[in-house]
């Protein structure tokens, strides 16, 4: 897969089969559209192209609004189209110069003059160029113009991506990951970079890695316990533009996880912390894509350390014995 990360630097393609979106989460709902995408690429002998924006698009339009949660990052995102089998993965800047051209201005000048399409797939409630006044059914009007074939996505088909968003961040909301990852198709992921903490975990015997997530508009799971695998990263995967290389861990890890504001220590700000069952090395400045598998408990309130520790290491049983399960 190529990566561009700007509109301008992509040069139109002979037979480009394109469609538009922010595709977060990739989930099921996504895959079959991209299905779609890449029989349409083989039938016409064309390469695909998704053409999707960062940052999202709401919040270029709606700076106030502070609710937008993803469920990936740009770096998690990128990595699944990848595994999708995309050919060429535009990541353009969003711009409100790039939201106010008309319908007729964004057809011409980002279909057709800049990607080179001669087909597009797309849904049937796919809006487009200023104030979404685009329609597919300006798609059709301008496809003999131009010269290119427009698929509508069936409806069944939008639903299911709709579907499929909507579950994932109730059951993510409430800790049920294995839901989540139902409808993902693979496992919910947190990327980010071990910092500094505490280190309260080492004086009850259980050192953690302290997790600064990279997104800050990430969809973060229900406080609590979680069974994850580990991958260890020795920095950020950088998402550059050229041919894409699958970033590869240098170890990974079984452990858990906590999400929550450590009642029982200080009950101020959310933590992300992980233990690595079996594993001493220092993770400082490490990256770690963190796989949430399995919920073990809600966050709670002990009435002192020790009655913390004798609860973290039942934790580590029915983690330990999770792995041993499955």
């Amino acid at each position: 897969m190529k990566i561009y990360r700007n509109l301008n630097d992509f040069e139109a393609l002979k037979s480009a089969v394109v469609t538009i979106g922010t595709f977060d989460g990739v989930h099921i709902g996504h895959q079959k559209i991209l299905s779609r995408l890449k029989e349409n690429a083989k039938e016409c002998e064309g390469e695909t192209v998704l053409l999707t924006f960062y940052p999202h698009p709401r919040l270029i339009i709606n700076p106030d609004d502070d609710s937008l949660r993803l469920i990936n990052d740009i770096e998690e995102k990128t990595h699944r189209l990848a595994l999708e089998g995309i050919d060429h993965l535009i990541i353009t800047p969003f711009t409100r110069d790039f939201s106010i051209q008309t319908p007729e201005e964004y057809i011409t000048n980002v279909l057709v003059n800049k990607l080179g399409c001669k087909r597009i797939v797309i849904g049937y409630d796919h809006h487009f160029g200023k104030d979404r006044q685009g329609t597919i059914k300006d798609l059709e009007e301008m496809s003999s113009i131009f010269d290119f074939e427009v698929e509508q996505i069936p409806e069944q088909d939008i639903e299911d991506v709709a579907v499929s968003s909507t579950r994932i961040r109730e059951s993510l909301i409430k800790g049920d990951v294995e839901t989540a990852n139902k409808y993902l198709g693979y496992s919910f992921e947190l990327t980010g970079t071990v910092v500094r903490g505490d280190q309260i975990g080492r004086t009850i015997g259980f050192p953690t890695a302290n997790l600064n997530v990279h997104e800050s508009h990430k969809l973060i799971p229900a406080y609590g316990i979680y069974a994850v695998e580990v991958e260890i990263y020795p920095q950020v995967p950088s998402i550059a533009a050229g041919d894409y290389i699958t970033p590869q861990p240098e170890r990974m890890a079984k452990g858990m996880c906590y999400i929550g504001t450590r009642p029982t220590v200080d009950g101020m700000n959310r933590k992300i912390e992980i233990n690595l069952l079996d594993f001493k090395d220092d993770l400082y400045d490490k990256t770690l894509r963190i796989k949430f598998l399995h919920f073990i408990r809600h966050d709670e309130w002990f009435e002192s350390l020790e009655v913390l520790q004798e609860n973290i290491k039942k934790d580590e049983e029915a983690i330990r014995n999770y792995f041993d399960t499955h």
